[in-house]
């Protein structure tokens, strides 16, 4: 008895804790403007170089970021955990390790995965790799 008293208590806690005005609903596609390109510049082989990529909501529901992934395992890029609301801007960071990159021009890709239409969007941080 007491087992179901403790399961129905916890179903109505997370019934409540559902429920909010701030609640991302599935399905509900958005726009954003983001700029498609990161130039660092020159950088000497071996700095790591720190990108940001400014994203804004254009659109009317919230902007989910689900999944950032670097082109390769130098490229890291980390998302903003929260939903970014209709309006307003959030930042996608990607570092890139260039310790084994030969000199001359690198492009990495960053895939941005988000409730758009497309569903992905790609950036590229661009830099010329100097040797020291």
């Amino acid at each position: 008895m007491i087992n179901k008293f403790v399961q129905f208590f916890a179903l109505i806690i997370l019934i409540q804790s559902c429920s909010g005005s701030d609640q991302v609903e599935i399905g509900n596609k958005t726009t954003m403007e983001v700029n498609l390109v990161f130039d660092a510049g020159k950088v000497v082989k071996g700095e790591v170089i720190d990108a940001k990529f400014t994203i804004k909501n254009t659109g009317d529901f919230p902007l989910v970021i689900g999944d950032v992934k670097g082109s390769c395992s130098c490229t890291v890029a980390e998302k903003p955990e929260e939903p970014i609301l209709p309006g307003e801007e959030g930042v996608v960071k990607a570092h890139v390790t260039t310790q084994s990159a030969n000199a001359g021009v690198l492009a990495k890709m960053v895939n941005i995965v988000a409730n758009t239409e497309p569903s992905r969007t790609e950036v590229v941080i661009r830099a010329t790799i100097l040797d020291k």
